[in-house]
């Protein structure tokens, strides 16, 4: 007879490989992150964002024809089915996570290439979905808050028209920069739980809908995203870098992680908490919340100090997104508005190399052979 055997992993497949990809490189004990062999700071201080997503997607970074013909089609794609804007028009009480991930599922619905694998058709849909996710969270955010819907401007960058659309002014060039830079920080992360969740999708061949509502249905999980929503919550309600401290030595005595601090995978500071860190204290500075920034600095050097916890990127993005008058309940979303760049480039890359994703267990209950018990006797 013969056997399988199964090699023992870490719990939460800890140190497991599990697949090959060219799109990002994560360095946990070095602090290193790179997108296509791009470093993470040169993309910071050099690219755009939509650079950033032709460089996932394709590979390298785009000419100026190209990287405008990209722009060109963001800006066309980027209205909704009339079903989809009445689907949030008619669930402006919703939690925005869940509306992300039920009118993302819905765009399927609506589009004739929803079943065509062909890649031509798969890069399209990524294309719509890089444009429509963004039309989705901020026109609700706008919705919610009894805003009229503004139409995308050509002369904003991606990042701009998201600041548009959700707040119907037009960002100046510090907010449009400092949340491009945001986006470019957050826009894939290697196997995280949202892009293997979306990988898992793409290898039984599903449409790439269903890949990335996989992906946002595991990012909305609080051991995922939503770690910056705690903290600006937190900052929020001690009100005062003392204060703040105290709250953090109360958390400490009760045993309760500090949200923010902390990486499965870095074991130094998170390249990305490096940049954000940096602009929360530019644009707390202009923006009147330089208290937020005060207080996180505070917080973020006794958590160093006392527990050796490094900040990641969720805790300096609560006070970024915060000072760009972005509402709480919308951060996470935002999240997934970046990260479908990663996503539908992981996709991509499952389909061009495909294996079904199927693997195994280390079984710890009882052993074969259990004798049946009538169910009178039970």
């Amino acid at each position: 007879m013969s056997t399988t055997t199964v090699t023992p992993s870490g719990a939460g497949l800890e140190g497991v490989v599990a697949g090959e990809s060219e799109i990002c490189y994560i360095d946990g004990y070095a602090g290193v992150l790179s997108y296509r062999g791009y470093n993470i700071h040169t993309l910071a201080d050099h690219a755009t964002f939509e650079e950033v997503i032709w460089l996932l997607w394709k590979g390298k970074l785009p000419t100026r024809s190209e990287l405008g013909q990209l722009k060109s089609d963001l800006f066309a794609h980027a209205a909704l089915p009339p079903q989809v804007l009445d689907f949030l028009k008619s669930n402006l009480k919703a939690t925005p996570m869940d509306v992300l991930r039920t009118a993302v599922s819905m765009l399927s619905l609506y589009d004739p290439l929803a079943k065509d694998m062909s890649p031509e058709a798969n890069q399209l849909k990524a294309t719509k979905l890089m444009a429509q996710t963004s039309t989705i969270v901020s026109s609700f955010g706008r919705l919610r808050a009894g805003g009229a819907l503004v139409q995308p401007e050509r002369s904003l960058s991606f990042a701009g028209n998201f600041l548009y659309g959700l707040t119907g002014k037009k960002p100046d060039k510090v907010m449009e920069h400092t949340f491009d830079v945001a986006l470019i920080l957050h826009a894939d992360h290697e196997l995280n739980a949202s892009t293997f969740a979306a990988r898992v999708t793409a290898a039984t061949l599903s449409d790439i809908y269903s890949c990335v509502t996989s992906g946002i249905g595991a990012l909305k999980g609080p051991l995922h995203g939503g770690a910056n929503e705690e903290v600006i919550r937190m900052l929020l309600e001690v009100g005062s870098a003392d204060k703040a401290v105290e709250r953090v030595h109360e958390m400490f005595a009760q045993k309760k992680k500090i949200p923010g601090f902390g990486h499965r995978v870095y074991r130094t500071e998170d390249p990305r908490a490096t940049h954000l860190r940096h602009m929360s204290e530019e644009l707390g500075k202009s923006t009147g919340h330089e208290e937020l920034y005060l207080m996180s600095k505070r917080v973020e050097e006794t958590v160093r100090g006392e527990k050796k916890l490094n900040a990641n990127v969720d805790f300096y993005s609560a006070s970024t997104y915060y000072s760009l008058d972005i509402p709480i309940d919308l951060f996470t979303p935002i999240f997934a508005v970046s990260r479908m760049a990663g996503w539908t480039a992981h996709v991509l890359e499952q389909y061009h190399n495909n294996r079904l994703i199927r693997p195994r267990a280390e079984y710890k209950g009882n052993p074969d052979g259990m004798q049946w018990t009538p169910i009178e006797q039970r």
